[in-house]
């Protein structure tokens, strides 16, 4: 089963720690998914201060949003397989504009979005590769101290030093921004579970690639 998020009068927890509370149509961010960030709890978040990460052509004929958590195994699975084939097939030939969004299931979720986002954009996505390709690896222990230090070394692979890496680490407003953020796309677009997809304003759960492909070849041809 994909991991869910289940939305509705009471709290939310999966995985590893809580992820997000919706109580009577206001969503919460809770103490655990900042646990560990330098001056936590005077942190102030500004959604609109986070982009989106986008690949493909900017006037392609169909959008894909995909909303997924760095932690997610099925995750992990669409981008070691159908990932590469939308890139191959459809980003990479205008036909596609990819937008990644990420989704926080726990705080280590939170904190490899923030070391990939620390190498800004011509990074970004580079950095996302090996997150999941190495998903197994620096999940494993469980243990805040180790997996921080893991995604500190796919960092350094991606040429960022310690001084930038602790910056972004240290960020709690970056962070509380990242959160509200999250909240807030999630919201809007109903995403209950990950991977999800959003083709030219539909939502879709997880598929496989040929389905997916279908899709968007409807779209292609009107």
């Amino acid at each position: 089963m994909d991991r869910r998020i289940f939305i509705g009068g009471g709290a939310v927890a999966v995985g590893l720690g809580a992820a997000w509370i919706v109580t009577n149509g206001q969503s919460k961010q809770p103490s655990d998914l900042l646990v560990g960030m330098a001056n936590a709890q005077e942190a102030s978040g500004d959604a609109s201060t986070i982009p989106d990460m986008v690949l493909g052509d900017a006037d392609a004929p169909v959008e894909v949003i995909e909303y997924a958590s760095y932690t997610c195994p099925h995750c992990a699975t669409f981008h070691r397989e159908s990932f590469k084939k939308l890139k191959a097939d459809y980003i990479d030939t205008g036909k596609v504009r990819f937008v990644y969004r990420e989704v926080y299931f726990d705080r280590f979720g939170l904190w490899a979005s923030m070391i990939a986002r620390c190498g800004g954009e011509e990074r970004f996505f580079g950095i996302t590769e090996v997150l999941y390709e190495q998903q197994r690896a620096w999940t494993a222990s469980g243990d805040p101290s180790q997996i921080v230090q893991e995604l500190r070394k796919i960092g350094k692979l991606a040429g960022l030093d310690d001084a930038a890496l602790d910056a972004c680490m240290e960020d709690s407003d970056m962070a509380q921004s990242l959160v509200d953020w999250f909240q807030k796309n999630a919201e809007r677009d109903g995403i209950n579970s990950t991977p999800s997809f959003v083709i030219d304003g539909t939502k879709y759960n997880n598929m496989p690639y040929d389905e997916f492909s279908a899709l968007i070849d409807q779209r292609i041809a009107g």
